[in-house]
Order: structure tokens, then C-alpha cells, then sequence
């Protein structure tokens, strides 16, 4: 079975978001469905919820657990993920950056905001993907959004906090504080990702994204996303604590990620 083709990859490198449908086994997502179930039972200390005390449902989320949840570790090191990160890329050697698990009960109104991962993230380059996995149908009205073609505006924004939408930091150097909801949608015509468990929504680390409550819907909405790094990906300190609040243990900027909480992975030819 071809997991990426050559019009998958060119999609993605022009557009910085691309749906892959149906690449993922039944095998694999029972692997991840029962990973996600040992979080929420047992989340870390790097653990949120985002939910408002007066707001019903929940919006949790999670990561940097592969280490203590064998499901998380086979699924992002073995089998299609790591294929489909390395095709996308390019690359036959692609490195485990970490997972994060997004779960949204039925009936939570909290929204993802419009936001690019990268900034958030101590690390800096071009070759990345995101591949942002569903184990629920996820129709129109739920699905996350993306901007196209923003992974190549050159604009880079200061984080926002998921709990208030607040910045991180007021000014910094190369970034700029997030523009208003219809800006920032200007800037590209909006993918609406529905999707399905198997199917696959892979986004570069700089694609503008983001998605709705689930105020209206009557079912869980449960995502893992597996991120994944390249040849030009170098260890950087930004001006605010990053997500995940990785120490840099002996990393300087401008360094390769050469550190086993970044496994890299050696793919078949």
C-alpha cells in the first residue's frame, strides 16, 4: 500500500497541510485508542484542561508520554507513522519529536485557537510534519482548520495561552502578537480537514490551524498528534517557557537533537 504519493508530498510541501486517507491499519489505532485511554487515566504533570469552570464538557490534553505508554512509543516509532513522516519529508531517517493527546468530551464549546505550533516549540527549521491522528469520526462542523499555504508567510507570531488567549510575552524579536481571527484568515484559503479513523491530516510545524468546539456534537473527539523532524531541525532557546517545557540538558542552540528523548528512526528502503 503507497502511504504518501509523489502528488501527496507535493501537496504538502506547496500547501503545508495534506489529508491522507485510510493509511492507518485497525491494528494501529486499537494501539493508539488504548494508549489514549492509560493518559487519561494516568495523565503527567504536563497534563491540561482547558475547560472553563462554568463551560461544560472537557477539552484535555496531554504529551511527551511515549516512554511511559508502550502504545504511544510502537505506534510513533514503528509501523506507518514514522513512514508517512519520513515520505513527507523526505528524509529515511526521520526523528521522534514527541506526541500529544487532544481530547474534547461531547458538548465542550472551548475552541483550539488560530495558532502555529512552532513558536511554541524549542526547536528551529523547515523540515517537520505533524501528523495529527483521529480515533473518531470528525465531521465538518468539528474539524481542525488550516490556512494554506501559511507555513511559507514570512510571519512568525508570539504564542498565545490555550487557557485565556493571552500572549506569552508582549515583544520579541522576529515575532509579532497575533492579529485579529479575520487577518490571519486572510492570509490563505481555509482547509477544513473532516476526517475519519485511518485517515491521516499531516501540517508543517508553521501552518496556521485551528478548531471548533464540540458544543453540538454527541460524540468524543479523541486526536493524537505524532511530530516528527528532519535534517535542518537545530535545538533553540526562545523568549518564553516552551510546550512542551523541555530542559535543554546539554543542548545549546544550533545543535542537532542528538538526545534520547528525540529517538531518530532508521526507515527501510
Amino acid at each position: 500500500m503507497t502511504l504518501v504519493s509523489n502528488a501527496d508530498r507535493a501537496a504538502y510541501e506547496r500547501d503545508g497541510v495534506v489529508i491522507l486517507r485510510g493509511v492507518l491499519s485497525p491494528s494501529t489505532l486499537t494501539t493508539i485508542e488504548r494508549g489514549v485511554e492509560k493518559n487519561l487515566s494516568h495523565p503527567s504533570e504536563w497534563s491540561n484542561d482547558y475547560t472553563p469552570a462554568e463551560s461544560g464538557g472537557r477539552f484535555f490534553d496531554d504529551y511527551v508520554n511515549w516512554k511511559t505508554i508502550g502504545e504511544f512509543s510502537a505506534s510513533a516509532l514503528t509501523g506507518e507513522l514514522p513512514r508517512i513522516a519520513g515520505h513527507l519529508m523526505g528524509t529515511q531517517s526521520p526523528r521522534f519529536f514527541h506526541e500529544h493527546v487532544l481530547v474534547k468530551e461531547p458538548g465542550t464549546a472551548t475552541p483550539t485557537p488560530w495558532h502555529h505550533d512552532d513558536p511554541y516549540y524549542g526547536v528551529e527549521g523547515m523540515n517537520n510534519v505533524s501528523l495529527w491522528v483521529p480515533l473518531d469520526s470528525i465531521p465538518t462542523s468539528i474539524a481542525l482548520r488550516c490556512i494554506r499555504g501559511s507555513h511559507v508567510v514570512q510571519r512568525r507570531f508570539i504564542p498565545n495561552r490555550f487557557v485565556d488567549d493571552s500572549p506569552y510575552v508582549a515583544a520579541a524579536a522576529g515575532f509579532e502578537l497575533f492579529p485579529s481571527e479575520e487577518e490571519l484568515e486572510s492570509l490563505g484559503d481555509t482547509v477544513v480537514c473532516d476526517a475519519q479513523p485511518g485517515d491521516v491530516v499531516a501540517f508543517h510545524f508553521r501552518t496556521l490551524h485551528s478548531a471548533p468546539g464540540t458544543g453540538s456534537h454527541p460524540e468524543r473527539r479523541r486526536i493524537v498528534s505524532y511530530r516528527y523532524v528532519g535534517d535542518d531541525v537545530r535545538w533553540i532557546t526562545r523568549p518564553w517557557k516552551t510546550s512542551p517545557p523541555f530542559e535543554p540538558n546539554g543542548l545549546v542552540d544550533g545543535d542537532i537533537l542528538d538526545d534520547d528523548r528525540f529517538p531518530r528512526i532508521q526507515l527501510e528502503v
